[in-house]
């Protein structure tokens, strides 16, 4: 059996790899304007707030790998959540079918990792 901190390391990359996917979608579909966020000109705390957010799931791969049990459980349960509630609330807010489903496939995501740590004995 493959160990758990592969599976959640594996399971972080492809959540990190859905943002970026819908990032460059957004950018060659014409969805996108230089410099704002959701039709509001962004600000430089606004811009690193995101570069926090998105850190997330990069960060959390290292982790998986390197922090030890139990704590990796427990932090990766917590940032899970805290991101499945982010996108969820964010869902809305995107006007493009395929940036929905890239969201609901990253709580999807989120919802594997939580499992996996839940279950990770």
């Amino acid at each position: 059996m493959v160990d758990t901190r592969i599976i959640l390391s594996g399971i972080w990359v492809a959540l990190m790899l859905t943002y970026l996917l819908g990032d460059v979608l957004r950018i060659f579909s014409g969805d996108f304007k230089a410099g704002e966020i959701g039709g509001m000109q962004a600000t430089q705390a606004i811009w690193f707030g995101a570069a926090l957010l998105l850190l997330i799931p990069i960060v959390m791969v290292v982790l998986s790998l390197t922090l030890k049990y139990p704590a990796i459980r427990w932090v990766s349960i917590v940032a899970a959540i805290i991101l499945f509630g982010f996108n969820l609330i964010g869902l809305p807010t995107y006007p493009s079918a395929y940036d929905k489903f890239l969201i609901i496939v990253g709580l999807g995501f989120n919802v594997l990792i939580v499992w996996y740590a839940w279950k990770w004995v």
